[in-house]
């Protein structure tokens, strides 16, 4: 014990004290080696010679007593499992004083701290003051679309191998980039100082970023239009296919979501019909997430666009086309890791949920 590396210190410090008055030292020389008071030395003999190696721990502490029941407790943190609209409190949401405040205006307590109520709650890691947003699926065919999305990342299309002269276009809009001049400059970072910019600026216009991504070689084709639609999209979709390997392709998959720029049987019709290689597939309604594109834009909108400080609309364009050059150079494919086998699990998930409520609860989620 007194030099076992594994050993808190404090039982170390303890049987030194036993071993140095086993070979004879007197307490005064103990505490001076030691480096504790000689009443510390005392207390340690003595417990070891009535007690032997027990002797040495830490006797039980009785503590201050409690000054809330393990009731108090398990009503404060009801009320922080249940809604504060569904108590009739006009809150959106609990935080630790209104929790607090609600508990003594109930009697539940005479008094009660926001540090206490957040105690208790970290036991059962409840933040009531935290909230995520979720969407039900509402497409009757989603588990249709989202497989043939997901096979065509995997390179297989209806249970075939898509052959080397077939690619995977992921597309998209980023709309509304804004173009806000800052009144001041922005201060570059330094020592011990992040970068600042200036709140108040002045608006020079708006444009809409459309992309197309191709899945398995991470190379991007962007262009800035000053508006959504079905014409910007065909620029876009003319851009890609009028280059190669894509103009010669034998087919090119157009992965898209249900914007209305590219929605319906129609928009399949319309880029078929301009270039007989090309079809489009669509995500699920509100399965947006299934675009690779999107990841590519979030990381525009990181490295790009926020914070958004330029001069006028030249300025952005000049900025997203040379982030393109600059991507394009060092990307490479996304590590795509939600699968078909994720996806059935996702929907046995759902059919549970179905199941445990009444169909009107179902649609008033959905909806």
């Amino acid at each position: 014990m007194a030099w076992g590396q594994a050993v808190e210190h404090r039982l170390r410090v303890r049987a030194r004290i036993v071993l140095l008055a086993a070979r004879g030292a007197p307490n005064a020389q103990i505490a001076e080696r030691v480096g504790v008071h000689v009443d510390t030395v005392r207390r340690w003999r003595g417990r070891f010679a009535d007690h032997r190696l027990s002797g040495l721990e830490d006797r039980q502490r009785s503590g201050r007593p409690p000054r809330f029941t393990p009731l108090q407790t398990a009503q404060v943190t009801a009320l922080a499992c249940r809604l504060p609209a569904d108590s009739g409190i006009p809150l959106s949401r609990w935080s630790g004083p209104e929790l607090a405040r609600e508990a003594i205006a109930r009697g539940i307590s005479p008094f009660l701290s926001a540090s206490t109520v957040r105690r208790w709650l970290s036991r059962d890691a409840l933040k009531p003051w935290q909230h995520r947003s979720w969407i039900f699926p509402t497409d009757p065919a989603f588990g249709t679309k989202a497989a043939h999305v997901l096979d065509l990342y995997h390179r297989t299309f209806n249970h075939v191998p898509l052959g080397e002269a077939e690619y995977v276009i992921s597309a998209d809009e980023k709309t509304s980039i804004q173009a806000r001049c800052r009144c001041h400059p922005t201060l570059a970072p330094g020592k011990a100082r992040a970068m600042r910019v200036n709140h108040t600026y002045r608006r020079g216009g708006a444009l809409a970023y459309l992309a197309a991504y191709d899945v398995h070689h991470a190379r991007v084709f962007g262009r800035c239009e000053d508006r959504t639609g079905i014409v910007p999209f065909m620029n876009l979709v003319t851009q890609v296919m009028s280059t190669e390997p894509y103009a010669s392709a034998k087919r090119v998959f157009w992965i898209v979501d249900n914007g209305s720029s590219h929605r319906g049987r129609k928009a399949a019709d319309r880029l078929t019909e301009a270039f007989p290689n090309a079809e489009l597939v669509h995500t699920p309604v509100h399965a947006s997430w299934l675009n690779q594109v999107e990841i590519y834009f979030s990381a525009v909108q990181r490295k790009v666009v926020s914070p958004n400080d330029f001069t006028d609309l030249d300025e952005v364009r000049d900025r997203l086309r040379s982030f393109e050059d600059r991507y394009n150079a060092t990307a490479q494919p996304f590590q795509w890791k939600f699968t078909t086998s994720d996806l059935e699990a996702l929907l046995a998930r759902l059919d549970r949920h179905q199941a445990g409520h009444p169909p009107e609860s179902s649609v008033g989620l959905a909806t």
